[in-house]
């Protein structure tokens, strides 16, 4: 057995036995211990059993992580009980947080609900039995409820030429920011171009080309957009939806503020203050661009909004587009497949099942440059760029669980020389 396995199987001990002394804490020092030591075994055994199925880069099976839900549930209810929380606030309580961590909005608002009717029916028991009978009650409805897996381990370590669809550039530092070209030039090598001028996002459609897209039904202002972006202006509207409100201000204060990245405008009166766009470039010996990192920001205050890096790439007849977005020691990567849509307009769609398109979240491994990759299929998104009444316009979507949050819509204007 591997030094990674036994310690897997020690902390699950750990935590067996922390959960079954708050199961018995309500009783005798000696029943106290009895629990402690009857969670560590049980839970052990379970993360043993677990491990000797999971192939390589797989989860581990999913009874083992309902029955380690559990156990991290217990502990927290018992201090809850002892603060003086009711059984019934420590079952609603901990449904609401098991709800809220699985992302879902559908198990948001089944967090509550189950929390509310194990509580209710346990009212009469000690609170960590409460509670860590809430979080495997939850687990367990989730299972059967919501098949569609919310992540999917894809590589345990991987080549970038192993994974086309991702784009294989993290940021080094814990901060983005609209300096992060020019500093992954710096670690890189090449020429870095700031603020390129006459280039676009990508280098030419006609690497798009495939079954579903033909290049050449295009209209000349969408692929001048494309392929010149630095020749057009764009006025943002973001169009939040009120569920998802609440918690992406949370999220922009705590996390994408600080990390200079993903920082969309919360709404109208914070875009019309001006978003400056610029492509940033590097550029290898034969003075080819090889990246291209469209990066835009607030006018008032140089912060960030996004930094995303554009590719394109085929993969057997077929062309795509892949948006990495750099994190720390990782990257978010979209992967697009183009569609032709009436009257010449382009749209780029994550939507598909020919297993290139969709969302990536990847580690990269410092040294070795290898991708841990998970895959996020919950989460879609489509653009749509079109000619209007002899103007660019361009809506951009995102759902999760086919649930929409946001749409991005952009007047697109020619630069005055």
């Amino acid at each position: 057995m591997d030094a990674k396995r036994v310690q897997g199987i020690g902390f699950a001990a750990l935590l067996g036995a922390a959960a079954g002394a708050a199961l018995a804490g309500h009783r005798r020092p000696r029943a106290v211990l009895g629990g402690a030591l009857a969670g560590a075994g049980v839970l052990a055994a379970v993360d043993a059993a677990a491990r000797a199925r999971q192939k390589p880069d797989e989860v581990p099976a999913v009874w083992s992580r309902i029955a380690a839900s559990g156990a991290l549930a217990a502990p927290v209810g018992w201090a809850a009980g002892k603060a003086g929380a009711s059984s019934l606030a420590v079952g609603v309580a901990a449904g609401t947080v098991a709800g809220a961590m699985g992302v879902r909005p559908h198990k948001v608002a089944l967090g509550p609900v189950v929390g509310l009717a194990v509580g209710a029916a346990m009212r009469r028991r000690p609170a960590a039995q409460v509670a860590a009978a809430t979080a495997v009650t939850f687990r367990t409805v989730s299972q059967l409820v919501f098949r569609e897996p919310q992540i999917q381990l894809l590589a345990g370590s991987a080549t970038a030429e192993q994974l086309p669809f991702v784009v294989p550039l993290e940021a080094r530092t814990r901060y983005v920011g609209t300096g992060y070209v020019r500093d992954l030039a710096a670690a890189t090598g090449g020429t870095y171009q700031e603020a390129a001028a006459d280039v676009g996002i990508v280098a030419s459609l006609d690497a798009l080309a495939g079954p579903d897209f033909d290049p050449g039904g295009v209209d000349p202002l969408v692929r001048e957009f494309y392929e010149h972006t630095t020749r057009f202006a764009l006025d943002i509207e973001p169009r939040w939806r009120a569920w998802v409100r609440p918690g992406y201000l949370l999220y922009r204060t705590l996390v994408a503020r600080p990390l200079g990245q993903a920082n969309v405008p919360m709404n109208l009166r914070q875009a019309q203050r001006g978003v400056l766009s610029r492509i940033d470039t590097i550029s290898g010996a034969d003075g080819a661009v090889h990246t291209r990192g469209w990066i835009r920001s607030f006018a008032h205050s140089g912060e960030p909004i996004y930094v995303g890096i554009y590719t394109t790439y085929r993969h057997g007849d077929r062309g795509y587009v892949s948006v990495g977005f750099p994190l720390p020691q990782a990257n978010f990567t979209a992967t697009l497949a183009p569609r032709g849509r009436a009257g010449g307009g382009l749209r780029l769609t994550s939507k598909g099942h020919d297993g290139q398109t969709g969302h990536y979240l990847s580690y990269v491994d410092a040294v070795s440059r290898n991708l841990t990759t998970l895959g996020v299929p919950g989460f879609a998104e489509e653009l749509d760029v079109y000619v209007q009444d002899g103007e660019l316009r361009a809506d951009h979507a995102f759902s999760v669980f086919g649930l929409p949050f946001l749409t991005l819509g952009y007047r697109i204007s020619r630069k005055v020389p």
